[in-house]
């Protein structure tokens, strides 16, 4: 009976897998599809739960890195992940405690906010450091930068 149960397990993981496509609970199915097999062939359900924990923790252990280097090797930043790192300029002073600040960067104007929250005056150059939902998160470009 406990052979249905893993197998049934196993289907609803890789259904998971194939709806998410994400590499999320592949390291599961094969653990419950094990785990079944030891069911069918009369093995205890201690046997089964330890078989089960162990094939999943050595097939994630070992492929999971493997399967983040290669498959998501790919991923192309969209427009707004390729500003990180880019120059802006100050349209109107950044003060993060009167929340205000608007920073002009490839053509747009971005609201922003100081990174470690000293204000930054209109017109001085800054280097954006994150995204935060609409909301970039930039920092002054010190005399040093300015000149590399």
């Amino acid at each position: 009976m406990y052979a249905l149960y893993w197998i049934g397990a196993t289907i609803v993981f890789l259904l998971v897998e194939i709806m998410t496509l994400g590499l999320t609970s592949i390291w599961f199915a094969a653990g419950t599809f094990v785990a079944g097999i030891a069911a069918f062939v009369g093995a205890s359900l201690m046997v089964q739960m330890i078989l089960f924990l162990v094939i999943t923790a050595i097939l994630f252990v070992l492929t999971r890195p493997w399967a983040k280097k290669y498959l998501n090797s790919r991923v192309q930043k969209t427009n707004v992940d390729a500003l990180i790192g880019e120059k802006g300029l100050v349209r109107e002073t950044i003060d993060n405690r009167l929340e205000t600040g608007k920073v002009y960067v490839n053509g747009l104007d971005w609201t922003a906010r100081s990174e470690d929250g000293i204000p930054i005056p209109k017109d001085m150059e800054v280097k954006i450091c994150d995204i935060r939902g609409v909301k970039l998160i930039v920092r002054a470009i010190s005399e040093d930068e300015e000149e590399a």
